[in-house]
């Protein structure tokens, strides 16, 4: 049986914790910032667990993670 090959590009975004969830940083923290307020930017730093219905999906692309 072969091994089945890791997407790097998912590789890079997500990370997994001690109880197996899987860990990702949210989006739109990169540009247009003035119009953010400084709570929403705060928010967006944190990174959080993945929604449910993606999890099927990622273990698919992240065999070994």
């Amino acid at each position: 049986m072969p091994k089945i090959k890791t997407n790097r590009a998912a590789a890079k975004r997500f990370k997994k914790t001690g109880t197996g969830k899987l860990v990702r940083n949210k989006a739109y923290k990169s540009h247009i910032l003035t119009k953010k307020s400084t709570k929403r930017k705060r928010n967006l730093r944190k990174p959080t667990v993945t929604d449910a219905t993606n999890v099927k999906n990622m273990k698919k692309v992240l065999p070994y993670l």
